[in-house]
């Protein structure tokens, strides 16, 4: 007879980008076509990679130095999301591991789900493409609610949703606010050391209650011997 896995929690949330999904390769390529189409040479993959949890304000900014307050930003975006949208699920995978994390959650019939910032016009395609949608007792995107992270609105719709008590759940995610928005709503946090981490201070000064570096890791905290 096989040990039943038990987890202190009631439910676990994911952040998309960059602590589920390596989005990166997709994300990156529809930056780089932006310059490519202003005869620009494209940025080394390494260069764009970290920005990418800032979706297509941290790329445009990698990639023409610019932020959002300049007058081709807004141009430059939506050409961004047209690109993107053509090529959603090209070189993106599931980070390593994420799949057998995900199949112990199932097993184990903890419900988890996922709140990200990137808008449900990408998320719900992406999600289903990759059989995560079906598999998500939730899926809250940036515009699901008035509110984006580092807001905690979107974690508690995300809850409510599921029917959790955000206090008896955990949040992980591979920005600082992640970080933020997942302590705002009361969850006990985990921040992804494996994702993109784009912001400027490092995931050891988030201030998340853990810090993992592979997916692995995680089921160490979820389901603690």
């Amino acid at each position: 007879m096989t040990n039943r896995l038990v987890s202190p929690y009631k439910g676990v949330f994911f952040d998309l980008d960059g602590t589920l999904a390596d989005t990166a390769p997709d994300l990156v390529a529809a930056a780089n076509q932006l310059l490519i189409a202003r005869n620009l040479l494209p940025k080394h993959y390494e260069i764009l990679r970290p920005r990418a949890s800032a979706g297509a304000r941290g790329l445009i900014a990698g990639a023409f130095g610019i932020n959002t307050d300049h007058p081709d930003f807004i141009p430059l975006r939506d050409e961004f999301f047209e690109n993107y949208e053509k090529a959603l699920l090209v070189d993106s995978v599931l980070f390593e591991g994420i799949d057998h994390v995900l199949n112990q959650l199932d097993a184990a019939k903890l419900p988890w789900g996922i709140v990200t910032n990137k808008s449900e016009r990408f998320t719900k395609p992406l999600t289903d493409l990759m059989g995560l949608r079906q598999r998500a007792v939730s899926t809250v995107s940036g515009d699901t609610t008035p509110h984006a992270k580092p807001h905690p609105e979107p974690i508690l719709h995300a809850a409510r949703l599921a029917n959790i008590d955000p206090s008896s759940s955990v949040y992980v995610g591979d920005d600082l606010r992640d970080i933020v928005a997942g302590k705002a709503a009361g969850m006990k946090t985990i921040a992804a050391a494996y994702g993109y981490c784009g912001c400027e201070e490092p995931p050891e000064a988030w201030g998340a209650d853990y810090l993992v570096r592979h997916p692995k890791e995680l089921l160490e905290i979820i389901f603690p011997q």
